[in-house]
């Protein structure tokens, strides 16, 4: 009904106009129509009138001086001919209809339109202020919907919403039209994104820089095989937010040779050339007219490079190789590495993303100097932060382009290169800490392999310096440790330390014989003791060892030469100024474990910033029922800027009136998530059921298995019991799952598989009925976030203690008042301590214990709940079809061996689990103390919020200060 209405007021607009008038003083204004009356379409005259830029004035005079700035808010009225002008004169559909998609595309033009002119005086400031920048280089931004996020910020949704209803449409409806940006993946990402929000709000002078992938990870569809990927659409008809910059593009380099010139410089020559051309997106703030960007690469090589005689004489595929090369390597995120070409395309995607955005730094950076270019500035100018390890090469980059390009001796770039560069790490996972093939890096970037080698050989040099009065093996050890590059030789001058002497006693004299080396054929051998109780080492000819008959040859067992490599985090710490972790615990694990002999070196290097997430989405856009509670009880719209302020809720937790409010909206969220359900799944569920959430990346250390093996014994119990029985033991749930599963994640695979298997059995027992649902929710995206966060009960934060290095999903749970049952690790540690134990839901290990534990497995030591046996005996049992999950099980079982022996602890923690979720039923029953729960989380959440971590990162690592566009 809606799109007929609007596809009529469009009609009855167009058939009633007769001229469009314009007036305009400014070529970035906003332009809107003006509705007149016998329209004739061969015939318009065109007046452009400035309406929504009219008294915006820039804050920098010509002279340099400050001007007053007053904020001009268009109303519906003008907002809705901005909807008609796009919808008619900026068009990307057919005329005829003004039908959803149509609807957002202009209405996204027209919000655009408004962040221009926010846009162009952000980008005037810097330049002319010459501020220090700070830029965040990461493979992921998860932005989600733009729309909602963008008229929030500029306090237009009323505005909007009055627009588009004036046209026949809703703004939810409407919204719902845009794509989610397939630019990110998991937390990674969301957390870029959180953070470009915060600092576009808090004034902050930054930007993004990442890569514009057209097909993303992929987009997810669940059959009855389990997971299938097929690839993301969000860009087959554009995006209305981005805005190329033709004029910013920048040469990238790959393969070729380096040579040495005739001036002694080193060239690196040949290869394989492409551009990469940037593509802008603003990133507005709230309440500020500050407007950032995030600027993406896409790559593609120049016309010339199409081979038309090879076109033309039938050999299409050779004639358009060059283009193809390039442009694959903005296709997918995260490209399968398991074939060489795949482990190619990967680091040309990390060089490519490090070199051109090093280059626009650069080139911004010598803009702003002028004529008076001091390099030794460089890092009082710029600060860049690398999001994990996939930036890295930013360090060789940075250091080639200052010697190679800027003519800067190798101290100079390495003290400029250590002052500007900073590293934040994600993981604790080995698999996860980078590490390239050095044959492959050689190949392909042979210019960098030469700086990180020397680079490595800095490092080694430090570290004899600092170590080199320890025990030899002690030394040896923290260099293997520390190294950048893995298994190779040391450097010459260097190795001569660990030479070993050959030693040997003669019998009679006891005289010690020391050899400056050791023959092949030589063996030395080491006695404890001699029957004197002297300790001697005793050389021995290897033909005289033992007796052995010279007839009978030995062959020697062959040697297995371990590949090279190159650690890219330990490139990070090495190069850069700053290494921080991402919570607490973490933060704790990377100083200890993960960077020990490094934070040894290196102690003031490490700091901690927990991460946040940005408040204006995750609870006033998305949960406005929530967002107006809040406000009402503190008495100020002031929290969503200053989160602290939500800590005054928990002095009205047991007051009932609120408790009700709470409850309503609570409520009407999740009746919202029941339509969705019915319609993603098919599956029908109702609103005063738990609904118990866990959506996150699918990863064995996450323990999905271990949320779905509990409810497998939920189920098994509640078939042992009667009807009435089923109801006194237990509460209604819905257990809603969703995530990805990495393509070539075969295990992950498995368990999505499993998930959805066992929903189809429970979700089609009639005994069972509604109290216990199972819901795999495809393709889940941070749209699909928006809606489940509002409407979540209980959210499971389950991994492996000291595997998660914070999680963010956490703590959006938590802002939207969903009670958690987690383990100590994480960002989970801080939350409880902030919402209060008595309102976390606590089981398993501790992180500490983990190491005793898989130790205790290893000896053959550990002794399984009789519980968890009955699970998987039910599982085999063929209860959830006839899909074989030996393999699945078979990763908890056994002591040892690869994909065996319950390596992330479902087992052991399994019993824990099960107890702690018959807390979590008796305290759901008691609603009223659920409910005090739940507000004390919202409460309890105010800590994390992004704004503060940016907050820490731009006084700590950054050094940056915030200016307001007035």
């Amino acid at each position: 009904m809606a799109t007929a209405n609007g596809a009529h007021l469009f009609n009855h607009y167009s058939s009633n106009s007769r001229f469009i008038h314009f007036t305009s003083r400014n070529t970035s204004s906003k332009l809107f129509l003006t509705k007149t009356s016998h329209f004739r379409r061969p015939k318009r005259c065109f007046h452009v009138n400035n309406t929504l830029s009219e008294k915006i004035h820039h804050p920098i005079t010509e002279q340099g001086g400050e001007s007053d700035l007053s904020s001009f808010a268009p109303d519906a009225a003008s907002i809705t001919s901005s909807i008609k002008y796009h919808t008619e004169f900026t068009p990307v559909f057919s005329p005829e209809r003004f039908e959803l998609p149509k609807a957002f595309f202009a209405t996204a033009q027209s919000v655009r339109d408004s962040l221009l002119i926010n846009w162009n005086a952000t980008y005037d400031i810097y330049e002319k202020l010459n501020m220090k920048q700070a830029y965040y280089l990461s493979m992921e931004f998860l932005q989600g919907r733009a729309l909602l996020n963008a008229i929030g910020n500029l306090e237009l949704t009323g505005a909007f919403a009055e627009a588009l209803k004036n046209l026949g449409h809703n703004l939810e409806n409407v919204a719902s039209q845009e794509p989610d940006a397939a630019l990110g993946n998991g937390g990674l990402g969301r957390l870029a994104s959180c953070f470009l929000d915060s600092l576009a709000t808090l004034n902050y002078p930054a930007w993004g820089y990442g890569l514009r992938y057209k097909y993303g990870l992929f987009k997810q569809r669940i059959t009855k095989d389990g997971q299938e990927e097929v690839a993301e659409d969000w860009l087959e008809i554009g995006s209305p937010w981005e805005v190329v910059r033709n004029d910013v593009s920048y040469p990238i380099k790959f393969y070729g040779k380096v040579c040495t010139g005739s001036d002694g410089k080193r060239y690196w020559i040949g290869g394989e050339d492409i551009k990469a051309v940037a593509y802008d997106v603003p990133i507005p703030g709230y309440k500020t007219r500050t407007t950032i960007s995030l600027r993406l690469w896409s790559t593609q090589v120049p016309s010339a490079d199409f081979d038309l005689s090879a076109f033309n004489a039938g050999e299409h595929t050779k004639a358009c190789e060059a283009q193809a090369n390039a442009e694959k390597i903005c296709y997918i995120l995260y490209p399968g590495d398991e074939s060489e070409e795949g482990k190619i395309l990967r680091l040309k995607q990390q060089y490519t993303l490090c070199s051109a955005s090093l280059q626009d730094i650069i080139s911004r950076f010598e803009r702003r100097s002028g004529d008076r270019i001091k390099w030794e500035d460089f890092p009082e100018k710029v600060a860049v932060q690398m999001n994990d390890t996939h930036p890295t090469l930013c360090i060789p980059e940075l250091m080639r382009i200052l010697i190679d390009l800027k003519g800067l001796n190798w101290n100079e770039a390495w003290n400029i290169t250590q002052r500007t560069v900073a590293y934040t790490n994600h993981t604790v996972l080995p698999e996860a800490l980078e590490k390239w093939s050095y044959e492959l890096m050689q190949k392909l970037l042979p210019r960098h392999v030469e700086i990180i080698e020397a680079i490595d050989e800095e490092l080694v040099h430090e570290i004899v310096l600092k170590y080199g009065s320890m025990d030899l093996n002690k030394l040896e050890e923290k260099l293997t440790t520390m190294r950048i590059l893995e298994n190779f030789d040391l450097p010459s001058s260097v190795a001569e330390l660990f030479i070993k002497p050959e030693i040997s006693v003669d019998d009679d004299t006891e005289t010690v014989e020391v050899h400056d080396k050791v023959e092949a054929s030589d063996k030395v051998v080491t006695n404890d003791e001699d029957d004197t109780g002297k300790k001697t080492s005793v050389k021995i000819e290897a033909a005289a060892e033992k007796d052995i008959d010279k007839k009978t040859p030995v062959s020697p067992e062959p040697s297995v030469i371990p590949p090279k490599k190159v650690r890219m985090a330990n490139l990070c710490v090495v190069g850069g100024h700053a290494v921080n972790g991402v919570a607490e615990i973490h933060s704790e694990i990377v100083k200890e474990e993960v960077f020990n002999d490094f934070y040894e070196l290196w102690p003031e290097k490490f700091q901690n910033k927990t991460n946040g997430v940005t408040p204006r989405r995750w609870i006033r856009f998305r949960n406005p029922p929530l967002s107006a509670i809040i406000t009402k009880w503190i008495g100020t719209e002031d929290w969503f800027l200053k989160t602290e302020k939500l800590a005054e809720l928990q002095k009205f937790a047991d007051n009932e009136d609120l408790q009700n409010e709470w409850r309503e909206a609570k409520r009407s969220n999740k009746i919202k998530v029941v339509s969705f359900l019915k319609e993603k799944t098919g599956y029908s569920v109702v609103p005063d059921a738990m609904f118990d959430i866990q959506v996150k990346r699918i990863h064995e250390y996450k323990r999905q298995l271990l949320n779905i093996f509990g409810i497998v014994y939920r189920y098994k119990k509640m078939k042992e019991m009667t009807a009435a029985e089923r109801k006194t033991n237990f509460v209604p749930r819905v257990c809603i799952f969703g995530g990805k599963a990495f393509a070539t994640y075969v295990q992950a695979k498995r368990i999505v598989k499993f998930i959805t298997d066992v929903g189809a059995t429970i979700n089609h027992d009639p005994e069972i009925g509604d109290l216990l649902k199972v819901v795999f929710v495809p393709d889940y995206n941070v749209s699909v976030a928006e809606l489940l966060i509002p409407a979540s009960d209980l959210s499971e934060h389950i991994s492996t203690a000291g595997m998660e290095a914070s999680g963010t999903s956490n703590m959006k749970f938590a802002m939207n008042g969903c009670i958690q049952i987690g383990t100590l690790d994480g960002a989970n540690v801080e939350i409880r301590e902030e919402v209060g134990e008595e309102n976390f839901f606590l089981f398993g290990a501790q992180a500490h214990e983990i190491a005793g534990l898989r130790k205790e497995r290893a000896d053959g030591k550990f002794v399984p709940d009789e519980r968890f046996e009955e699970v998987k005996e039910f599982v085999r049992s063929g209860a959830f079809g006839s899909y074989n999950y030996d393999d699945l099980i078979g990763s908890l079982e056994g002591n040892e061996g690869f994909g065996r022996a319950d390596y992330f602890l479902v087992g052991k923690d399994f019993p824990s689990y099960i107890e702690c979720q018959e807390k979590v039923d008796e305290a759901y029953r008691d609603q009223k103390r659920w409910t005090k729960m739940s507000i004390l989380n919202t409460a309890g959440s105010y800590k994390f919020s992004s704004d503060r971590t940016i907050h820490e990162y731009a006084k700590d690592i950054w050094n940056i200060e915030a200016v307001e566009i007035a």
